[in-house]
């Protein structure tokens, strides 16, 4: 599958998933990419947008290659540096104004992203290769 396929079946593959994971997956889209461009001015807002965005093409490759598969969840691989990046600057971070708050909300959600995705690249590992897309 060319990779543009590939980018098409994923957002199907997320358009297919019940609300809540839409809405969880629209809040991860929201603070690694629209509110970053807020704060351009600040390196670790552009580091954000750069490690969304490869995180992006990664799962585009994902699915190309596996399909709409839970090792998609690998693609958010990229965020590992990303939190080990914005915790050596987190003494730096003023939680009491609206970039230090972004930042703090931001490594919450990553993170917690990351432990779902851990279980699903699991879960994929283990047994579980079916694609989870419907087809149409």
């Amino acid at each position: 599958m060319k990779p543009i396929q590939g980018f098409i079946k994923f957002n199907q593959g997320i358009l297919q998933m019940p609300f809540p994971w839409q809405l969880w997956i629209l809040l991860l889209m929201l603070v690694n990419l629209i509110v970053p461009l807020f704060f351009l001015d600040h390196l670790e807002a552009q580091v954000v947008v750069v490690t969304f965005l490869a995180n992006l093409i990664l799962m585009t490759v994902l699915t190309a290659r596996y399909g709409f598969t839970k090792i998609v969840g690998l693609g958010h691989i990229f965020w590992i540096p990303l939190l080990f990046f914005l915790g050596l600057h987190q003494n730096e971070l003023l939680v009491n104004d609206l970039f230090g708050i972004w930042i703090l909300v931001l490594m919450t959600l990553n993170a917690t992203s990351l432990v779902i995705d851990a279980v699903d690249v699991i879960s994929y590992l283990a047994t579980e290769r079916h694609e989870t897309l419907k087809e149409q």
